[in-house]
Parts: C-alpha cells; structure tokens; sequence
C-alpha cells in the first residue's frame, strides 16, 4: 500500500486517540484494516474501563470479533504509537503482518523483536507526536502508569 493509504487509516487511527482523551482517557488508538477495509477500531480505555489490558490495540482486537488466523494473515493493524510489549505480542500470536505506527519518539516498543515477524512501517507523523507529548507533560503520572514505569 501506498503512503496516501496509510495515512488514510492513521487518520481513523488518530480520531480513535482523540475519542480516547475526551472519554478522559490516553490518547492512543487503532484499527485493523483487511482489504482495504477497516474491521476493528479502538482506543485506551485503560482509565475509562478501569482496566488492566485495554490498549488501543487490544480494544481494536476486541471489537473486531473472532477472526480465523487466514483472515489475520490479510490484515495491517495501525496505531498511533509505537505498540509495547503486550500488543506487540498480540500482534505476533494472531499473524498479524504489517503494523503502521504513527510515531515511536515518545515510546517505542520492542521493535527490533517485532521486525523478526512483521513488517513495521513508521510514519513519524508530527500530528501524533504532538497528541502524546501534549499528553505526557499534563498528565505524566497517568503515563506512567500506562507504561509500566
């Protein structure tokens, strides 16, 4: 795919974080495509739901319903940032070949691991950065928590 279709998705991607900071949550989010068709959406809900695993990616996952692995194997999952070390492994257990990351400035998850079985294409895209950056600095302990630090 093309970079304009990219982009295209991040778009939907970049409406899932902002959903996800007025629901007063962390502005992160997701969707998985399958032929050009966007099948899951998500964003953090981490703080809406009270929960312990709901990243954007996970929430995309979800509300895409069972899938079979061939269906999987056909899809690029895009998030707005870098995904860490349980999506990443969510990504790996379902096949999912190619992952489009917004930006991975102000987090970078375990790339050089994911790159063993995925394609990863980073579009470094200043709307994102600006989105988390923005984010960290006015609510860090928040973040923090997110992450894992």
């Amino acid at each position: 795919m093309e970079q304009a279709g990219h982009r295209r998705f991040m778009a939907e991607a970049v409406k899932e974080a902002r959903k996800g900071l007025r629901e007063g949550g962390i502005p992160i989010g997701s969707v998985l495509v399958r032929r050009g068709r966007i099948i899951g959406r998500g964003h953090n809900r981490r703080v809406q739901k009270g929960s312990a695993i709901l990243h954007a990616e996970m929430d995309c996952l979800e509300n895409a319903g069972r899938l079979k692995a061939s269906d999987y194997a056909d899809c690029v999952i895009y998030s707005t940032l870098s995904p860490c070390h349980m999506c990443t492994g969510a990504i790996l257990l379902y096949g999912i070949p190619v992952v489009v990351i917004g930006e991975n400035r102000t987090f970078k998850g375990p790339e050089a691991y994911s790159r063993r079985k995925v394609k990863l294409i980073n579009l470094d895209l200043p709307e994102c950065r600006e989105m988390m950056a923005a984010f960290i600095k006015a609510k860090p302990k928040l973040w923090y928590e997110d992450i894992g630090e």
